[in-house]
């Protein structure tokens, strides 16, 4: 999937937080939204094809761009927020169906253990070291945007390993997790926990979705 919701900062978005109520709303948002896209993806795999599930990407798409725009009105922005991670679901419920037939839940489960607990890992160093990558945000977009584009160009010509592209992923939605616990540390950069749970989500979403391509092409060829 490998793309990434990136609001611009501004202070005007969003009144000051205490930090630790401000993560704590971040990681609550984040998480039901986590749930929502893993009942989602559990109950609709093998029931949407691989062309509906591009159908929900897009729809999803669209919405995250209606999350921004709404931003100044947070319960409908939330709103949207859920729905996108419904459509989000739905997107890759072909791909979870595909790792369940080819070689079995244990490499859904396995990935979705990792991300958490990578996840947690990162927002704690963050958190007890006081590591501040804001200043390499605009690198790591760059590294991101060239792996969007080497993505789509490798669905028409193969010239790159799917577990090298995978691990490409996974290094730079890892120092996004780290820019964006920093942000939530340093008080949101004016930003709506609404926003900031976003982009937390989709880090996860594009994370997750790097491992169970490592995991199952490693199951696949045990």
């Amino acid at each position: 999937m490998a793309y990434r919701f990136q609001p611009q900062s501004q202070q005007a978005f969003a009144p000051a937080v205490p930090t630790h109520s401000l993560l704590a709303q971040v990681l609550g948002i984040t998480a039901l939204g986590l749930c929502v896209t893993a009942l989602a993806a559990w109950l609709f795999q093998g029931v949407i094809s691989p062309g509906l599930g591009l159908v929900a990407m897009l729809v999803g798409f669209v919405l995250l761009f209606a999350i921004y725009g709404t931003r100044q009105n947070e319960a409908l922005s939330l709103l949207l927020f859920y729905a996108f991670t419904f459509c989000q679901g739905l997107g890759i419920a072909p791909v979870i169906g595909q790792y369940v037939h080819a070689v079995g839940s244990g490499v859904v489960v396995n990935a979705a253990l990792t991300t958490g607990l990578g996840m947690f890992a990162l927002g704690a160093i963050v958190y007890a070291t006081g590591l501040d990558l804001r200043r390499f945000q605009g690198i790591f977009m760059i590294a991101l945007l060239g792996l969007i584009v080497v993505g789509i160009i490798s669905i028409f010509v193969r010239f790159i390993h799917p577990e090298t592209y995978a691990w490409i992923t996974l290094i730079i939605f890892s120092g996004l997790v780290l820019i964006d616990f920093a942000r939530i540390r340093a008080g949101g950069d004016g930003l709506t926990p609404v926003l900031m749970a976003t982009s937390i989500y989709l880090d996860a979403i594009n994370i997750f979705l790097a491992l169970l391509q490592i995991f199952g092409g490693r199951r696949s060829s045990d």
